[in-house]
């Protein structure tokens, strides 16, 4: 294992490090450890951070897409030359296991390779209007200056992702990283800086309260764009702080992702493809497995399996290679995963594996297995942590109708022994992305958000782009 280097506690405005009397520690969760304490920003830092994008942005904007693709290839192989070490770091301040947190930045990584390539392909469009009177030119043009704000759950992944597209298009951004996990962000910034990312471009500031912080940059003019990942419940709030300016807005929210399990699937490959879709990340990601709808006929083969593969996973420390399953990033969030359970248990379900918290330090909690009935208050929940409620279910509508049940709609998951059946099933769910017999499809190169109040725009793939860019028509006789 690499050995990481002290990590950076300063934040980052117009290109220098910033430091603050105010500080705020950062713990490792599995033993509540303070790693580093940083400094903390306030409200006149943000306003200055917004300043250094305003004045980076018409320099950024007029480079040739050329020069910001080979920025964005600059910083691919540099996290790529340094992913065990800023791996290591995620696993310390956010908990997951290590392999977790490797999986996490050769994902990461991907997006500048995604973008950088991208950067030069960004589309427009000329052709003669119908009348013949005039051709019509569209071209996409940098929005401006981004405010981006990212979750604790994926600290590296979740950034690249915005940062990536936001270079691409020409946009100088203000980055605002968990409290949880800001070590990772700021060690990108510094990343950043070394392959020479111009002064002003990559602005990070840590707000130990983001509402002010957040709100003093969303009401400056020259910002034009937020994008967000986070819980709905935030998200609604931004949308009624952005509605003021008509801000363009682009959010990743929360997700109560269906698990659909047909009467015809192979239940071994099932439970394989299970264990990914509800573990990666140790059950905290918006996209994990959060309600699982079982075809009566293989329920309980299904169940049995699922127990015993998740009753396997050794829990311990993030850094411990032994360990199967982390911590949680904090005991508040460990203690939320323990009450939906509790609630879960009183309103009826019957706990096959886990359910308890285990004696000791840290904010651990155990891969848990519920078997419940469809009304559970569970099932209404995004869980956010490594428990799976398995519900049987008659048919194929009637799993369908359950998928559906939910103002979420980010992703769902299918298995089936017929690929044509499972497409079919994929057709009828209500959410932006849904995978057939495979336990993890995001990609940097397709499109990544949700239907309903999962969240608005998409990131990734050649939608990515176009949340950082304006289109313009140009109506001329040529």
């Amino acid at each position: 294992m690499a050995t990481a280097p002290q990590p950076r506690t300063e934040f980052l405005v117009g290109g220098a490090w910033q430091t603050r009397e105010t500080t705020a520690p950062v713990t490792d969760p599995s033993d509540g450890s303070v790693i580093t304490e940083i400094s903390v920003a306030d409200v006149a830092d943000c306003r200055a951070a917004v300043d250094a994008a305003a004045a980076a942005y018409p320099d950024l904007a007029a480079r040739p897409a050329r020069e910001r693709s080979e920025m964005l290839r600059a910083l691919f192989e540099a996290t790529t030359a340094r992913s065990d070490e800023l791996a290591e770091l995620i696993s310390r301040e956010n908990g997951k296991v290590l392999a977790d947190a490797r999986a996490e930045m050769s994902y990461a990584a991907e997006f500048f390779r995604w973008f950088a390539e991208e950067a030069v392909r960004i589309a427009g469009e000329l052709r003669r209007a119908p009348a013949g009177n005039r051709t019509i030119m569209v071209v996409r043009e940098p929005v401006g200056v981004s405010v981006l704000i990212t979750p604790w759950n994926f600290p590296a992944a979740m950034l690249t992702r915005k940062i990536g597209p936001a270079l691409a298009a020409g946009c100088p951004v203000v980055i605002k990283p968990a409290m949880e996990t800001p070590l990772t962000a700021l060690a990108l910034g510094e990343i950043c800086q070394e392959v020479g990312i111009p002064a002003g471009v990559i602005n990070i500031v840590t707000p130990d309260d983001p509402g002010p912080a957040v709100g003093a940059m969303l009401d400056d003019p020259r910002v034009r764009n937020l994008s967000f990942t986070g819980s709905t419940a935030t998200g609604r709030v931004l949308l009624k702080q952005a509605a003021d300016r008509v801000l363009r807005t682009s959010m990743e929210l929360g997700g109560n992702a269906p698990f659909l399990v047909t009467a015809d699937a192979d239940v071994t490959e099932a439970v394989k493809i299970a264990m990914v879709a509800k573990m990666r990340n140790g059950g905290a990601a918006c996209t994990a497995a959060n309600r699982f709808y079982v075809a009566r006929e293989v329920v309980d083969a299904f169940t049995d399996q699922l127990t015993k593969a998740m009753r396997a996973l050794q829990l311990g420390p993030g850094l411990d290679p032994a360990s199967g399953l982390g911590a949680s990033v904090s005991l508040a969030e460990r203690d939320k995963v323990a009450r939906l359970v509790e609630q879960a248990v009183a309103a009826g379900a019957d706990v096959r594996t886990g359910g308890t918290v285990p004696d000791g330090p840290g904010a651990f909690y155990p891969a848990t297995v519920l078997r419940l009935d469809a009304d559970n208050p569970i099932l209404a929940e995004e869980i956010f942590g490594p428990v799976a409620p398995v519900v049987a279910v008659d048919s194929d509508e009637e799993a369908l109708r359950l998928a559906n049940g939910t103002e979420a709609g980010l992703i769902s998951y299918v298995v089936s022994g017929d690929r044509g059946h499972g497409v079919q099933l994929a057709r009828g769910i209500e959410s932006g992305m849904v995978a057939v017999n495979q336990g993890v499809i995001s990609d940097p190169a397709a499109p990544f958000g949700g239907y309903k109040q999962s969240g608005l725009g998409r990131e990734g793939g050649f939608d990515g782009i176009a949340e950082f860019t304006e289109t313009k028509y140009i109506g001329v006789d040529l």
